[in-house]
């Protein structure tokens, strides 16, 4: 059993400090009355028992005049330490005090942090991430997207019109190939490009060397490959081609026919090099890599390129027939 006396007699409080203890001890014989037996009778001629200098709450005021017995005052004793043991308790409590125990703060921080705070903490900069190896907390921003011209297609066409038409595989001198057709035949554009230079008039002269008017009326297109194509020979120019001007691919530029120093014999010359001068480089101009091949898959409707045959020609001579 606890009880539990406040200032001034109040239950619920705890008694604090020493003078407040002693005011509280002094009153406990009201509060809890101890039994005493009635003193035995004084013998005669005893000494008379003196009065405590404490007051009456004193340990003298147990005692009487005379020898007094041990088991009265143990009994008082034993009295007054459980009222003093249950005063000093918890109020409210059953049980006695929990005895004090030394914890390790690094385990105590441990057993409490939860496991995702208790994780490396992963750098947020792109570079440590990257020097690391470790994944960037945030997503990596899209790249934009470049978008690309589709690659164009180049068309190729046979540059003369006509059913009845034979070329050779080879030519005198340098490469390049003669189209043998009836005079008059259209002569078209093999691809699309620009006009580079063109003769309307023949001035070749039978007998002469070889020479920029070899080739009597002729038209020199540059194609969207980079490529240039030169056609001779011709009976005519068409009308409306002249340099700088676009032309598309199976346009007809001109037709066939015999001057220069064809021999009167009706065909176009046809020569495949690359625009090194553009112009005034007759004897770049008239050919300088085989056309019988591209000749053969466009007349059957294919897409040869020459592109690849006359950069390596360009890259290996430097422009040099």
């Amino acid at each position: 059993m606890r009880l539990a006396i406040g200032r001034a007699g109040r239950p619920g409080e705890q008694p604090r400090g020493r003078a407040h203890g002693r005011r509280w001890r002094a009153r406990l014989p009201h509060v809890l009355p101890v039994h005493r037996d009635p003193p035995p009778p004084r013998p005669s001629g005893a000494r008379p028992c003196q009065p405590s200098q404490r007051g009456s709450a004193g340990a003298a005021d147990f005692c009487h005049d005379g020898s007094v017995p041990l088991l009265r005052t143990l009994s008082g004793l034993t009295v007054l330490a459980v009222c003093l043991a249950g005063c000093g308790g918890t109020a409210g409590g059953d049980s006695a005090a929990p005895t004090p125990q030394f914890v390790d703060p690094a385990a105590t921080t441990a057993a409490t942090t939860p496991a995702a705070a208790q994780a490396s903490v992963v750098p947020t900069s792109p570079s440590a991430s990257a020097a690391n190896g470790v994944a960037r907390t945030r997503p990596p921003s899209p790249r934009p997207t470049v978008s690309r011209a589709p690659k164009k297609v180049v068309k190729y066409v046979f540059p003369v019109k006509a059913s009845n038409v034979d070329w050779h595989t080879t030519h005198s001198k340098y490469k390049a190939t003669d189209i043998f057709a009836d005079c008059g035949k259209p002569v078209v554009a093999a691809t699309s490009g620009v006009v580079l230079e063109i003769s309307l008039t023949d001035k070749y002269v039978k007998g002469s060397p070889d020479g920029p008017n070899n080739g009597g009326l002729s038209v020199s297109l540059l194609g969207d490959d980079g490529v240039r194509y030169y056609g001779s020979h011709l009976s005519k120019v068409q009308t409306g081609i002249k340099k700088g001007v676009r032309v598309t691919a199976g346009q007809q530029i001109g037709k066939v026919g015999r001057t220069g120093n064809a021999n009167n014999v009706c065909h176009l010359h046809y020569g495949i090099s690359p625009p090194c001068a553009k112009v005034g480089d007759w004897k770049v101009r008239r050919g300088v890599v085989w056309p019988y091949s591209y000749l053969a898959s466009w007349r059957k409707g294919g897409a040869k390129s020459p592109v690849a045959e006359v950069a390596a020609w360009k890259r290996s001579h430097n422009c040099k027939a």
